[in-house]
């Protein structure tokens, strides 16, 4: 064989191994990610995802096998490692024939919003207004995650281009109506929520606005109304619980919120929702109205782990920190009204010096009336009225009850009043009592008191 033929066929060996290595290329890889989308449409999203991971361990930045990889995680319930996906290929992937953009941004959007990533989320939702102008939907989802930050300035903005797009969205309907609720539109407010109504007697969540509504201008019994029927939308559910546990709050029947409350909190199984750290807080509360210190301080811990700067948590946890190391107080605070009035007149006996001769218990506490011991026994002395009110609300004792106290020693003539807090006196009510026969007993001093006095409710 002649060295020319040899030249000229090693020459062509090459040339078919370099049309092989190209065929491949062009051919076999593009078939092999095209069956990506047939397995997860059959259901096969294991075998999608090996595919996928096999492609992108010899070519990272084929964002086509990203994108499906991201398809298979949805399917497969894995939807924290799908964004991770659809990120990179947001970043980075021409959309086209292969990645249309508004399906995609569509999917990205949702995936966004449901793991609570609500400035992605709404950056998602802003491009598709311009990419798809004509859906209304994508105006509504912009709308309420504004809302939701409270940006509700541009809120009704997209809330109204929505029901000019649709003005059969319910749902916007009942948003622009709780908008105008706030802004103190109330004919227009009403207008919104009976047209989303009608529009859709079964759009649940509806109502929650209604039953917003109606909390605000304190139809409480049409608003529980309002919030049971809202209960039955699955996004709205536990909002509408913890609402209707509030409007309990708000009326005093304690009882009645708790188990709302209790229920919110068992429905997030996870712990991680932020509705729950407030169904948390408003128990703690209901627990601490009805004197279950214990029970609030446990909310109250579970949440300060949480955010250590929700509301007033820490303060709260701060004020009752002595209760662990004072039995005194703990009894002052947790004892029931019957035990509580014995402990106010120990107090009165044997740190006072007054005999006490009459008592009532009150919501904020009781209310005794006394004489002076050393005038016991003496005839034809007249014996001098002195009132004691003793306070164990978790609030600071403003001016009013001051007030109430001097019309009351009024009517008694009575020479003298104390009053006593658990919490502490605002300052209009120390400037109130200033100069007056009424002497302000605050919470250091008052357990001091009940500690010198051995008070107890046993």
């Amino acid at each position: 064989m002649s060295p020319v033929y040899i030249a000229a066929l090693v020459v062509v060996v090459s040339l078919i191994i370099v049309m092989s290595i190209v065929i491949l290329n062009t051919t076999i890889k593009p078939k092999r990610i095209e069956i990506a989308p047939k397995l997860i449409k059959q259901g096969k999203t294991q075998n999608a995802i090996k595919l996928c991971k096999q492609i992108l361990a010899k070519d990272q930045k084929n964002y086509l096998a990203h994108f499906y990889l991201g398809k298979a995680y949805i399917a497969d319930n894995k939807p924290e490692l799908a964004i991770m996906e659809y990120k990179l290929v947001n970043e980075n992937a021409l959309f086209g024939p292969g990645i249309e953009e508004i399906a995609f941004r569509t999917e990205f959007s949702r995936l966004l919003l449901n793991a609570n990533q609500i400035n992605d989320a709404l950056r998602e939702f802003l491009l598709l207004t311009k990419l798809d102008p004509r859906n209304a939907q994508n105006f509504y989802e912009a709308g309420h995650l504004y809302e939701s930050v409270n940006r509700y300035d541009l809120a009704l903005g997209y809330m109204q281009k929505t029901v000019s797009l649709d003005p059969k969205h319910a749902k916007a309907h009942a948003e622009l109506g709780l908008m105008m609720y706030r802004t103190k539109q109330f004919g227009e407010a009403k207008k919104e929520i009976d047209k989303a109504l009608k529009l859709s007697p079964d759009t649940y969540s509806s109502y929650y606005y209604l039953g917003k509504i109606l909390k605000e201008s304190k139809d409480i019994p049409g608003a529980i109304k309002s919030f049971e029927k809202a209960q039955r939308d699955p996004e709205f559910k536990m909002k509408a619980i913890i609402e209707r546990g509030s409007c309990f709050m708000m009326v005093n029947r304690m009882d009645n919120a708790i188990p709302d409350f209790q229920r919110a909190i068992e429905l997030d199984k996870n712990g991680t929702m932020t509705e729950t750290i407030y169904a948390r807080y408003f128990l703690a509360t209901c627990y601490e109205q009805l004197r279950q210190i214990d029970k609030a301080i446990e909310q109250w811990d579970f949440i300060y782990k949480r955010n250590k700067n929700f509301r007033d948590v820490a303060s709260k946890l701060s004020e009752y920190k002595d209760l662990q190391s004072n039995d005194y107080m703990k009894d002052y605070l947790t004892a029931n009204d019957d035990e509580f009035i014995l402990i106010c007149k120990n107090l009165c006996e044997k740190i006072l010096n007054l005999q006490v001769i009459s008592s009532e218990k009150k919501k904020w506490g009781c209310h005794l009336s006394a004489v002076d011991k050393k005038y016991e026994g003496m005839m034809g002395v007249r014996k001098q009225i002195i009132i004691l009110h003793f306070f164990r609300e978790p609030n600071m004792v403003e001016e009013q009850p001051v007030h109430e106290m001097q019309d009351i020693m009024k009517t008694q003539t009575a020479v003298k009043g104390f009053m006593f807090s658990s919490s502490g006196f605002n300052n209009m009510a120390k400037r109130f009592a200033e100069g007056r026969p009424i002497e302000l007993i605050e919470k250091q001093k008052l357990e001091q008191l009940l500690t010198k006095a051995g008070t107890s409710s046993k």
